[in-house]
């Protein structure tokens, strides 16, 4: 029978497909297969082809391709059976997806058992031997008290698995977040954010402190401090990286020279995942492949992640 590191040396997508593999970083708004998309909408959305270099040409790219067509409840329930569908397609096993907290009134009409039934439904159907990780999602920018309110839905409900904080970066201080990670830990969520895209190494050491992070959405920019890198080893923190995605948002130069290589031979947890499918077509097996033909890990090594992935926390 041939291994996961025979398909990389084949190079050959459609036998590395059939290993199972995770996928941890995954925006499900954007996660989905296109494929299945144009099938049931008739729109035809292609991902980008050169690099955007803000996240507000990406938020402007996101309009102009999804839009007001998806702006709706029907329409937010097709994106995630889109993902689902992606993720069965692609091999993955264990999927982590979930819902802004602004989107259980604007989508599920306030009813926390409504949004989760959402997601548990498609992947029943879908794919049942799937393992589906729900994730509560805040957007960085949104003021902390608006986000306690909407959390409110949310906490008590043993439905989610993790907390994730995404958006600008910079928004606004890591520390204003702190006491809304305290409250997810005492729920024993998974604690998740997103730094280190934009920011630098030492935003990566702060999150992870004041917010007592298990792992970290990016986290690409510790590899400009060794202290940083020694810090996440020594404290097996994860790091849940999206090469393709850094690169088309220009934070790498390319994939040959993409830290996880570096990060991963300095003893740090790593994983390979997609980010956003449809901007960046980005798979997690192309990731694989991607990453092996540039070079940066040899098919042993990128083997080894797989199989953390699917064993991470």
């Amino acid at each position: 029978m041939e291994s996961f590191t025979d398909a990389l040396k084949q190079r050959n997508l459609k036998k590395i497909r059939e290993f199972p593999k995770s996928d941890l970083h995954n925006h499900f708004v954007l996660g989905g297969s296109r494929q299945y998309l144009h099938k049931m909408t008739g729109i035809k959305i292609e991902p980008v082809k050169t690099p955007i270099l803000s996240m507000d040409e990406m938020h402007a790219w996101n309009w102009e391709n999804l839009g007001e067509r998806f702006e709706t409840s029907e329409m937010r329930k097709l994106l995630i059976r889109a993902t689902i569908h992606q993720a069965r397609e692609d091999g993955v096993t264990v999927l982590e997806i979930g819902e802004d907290v602004w989107g259980l009134s604007e989508y599920f009409h306030n009813d926390i058992d409504e949004l989760i039934e959402a997601f548990t439904t498609a992947q029943r159907e879908i794919a049942p031997d799937m393992e589906l990780r729900l994730q509560i999602g805040l957007s960085r920018h949104c003021p902390i008290g608006y986000l306690q309110e909407c959390l409110s839905h949310f906490w008590g409900n043993r439905a989610f698995y993790s907390i994730d904080l995404y958006g600008v970066e910079l928004a606004q201080p890591i520390e204003n977040f702190k006491s809304i990670y305290r409250r997810a830990k005492k729920e024993g969520l998974c604690l998740k954010a997103h730094v280190g895209e934009w920011g630098s190494a030492e935003d990566v050491r702060r999150a992870v402190e004041e917010l007592e992070l298990h792992e970290v959405q990016h986290g690409i920019s510790a590899i400009h401090d060794e202290s940083v890198v020694r810090f996440l080893a020594d404290h097996h923190i994860c790091l849940n990286i999206t090469p393709s995605s850094n690169i088309l948002l220009g934070r790498i130069p390319g994939m040959s020279g993409h830290p996880i290589g570096r990060l991963y031979r300095s003893g740090v947890d790593v994983t390979i995942n997609s980010d956003d499918i449809l901007i960046f077509d980005s798979d997690v097996s192309k990731e694989y492949l991607r990453l092996y033909e540039s070079g940066c890990l040899s098919a042993e090594e990128l083997d080894s992640i797989r199989q953390n992935g699917l064993t991470v926390r």
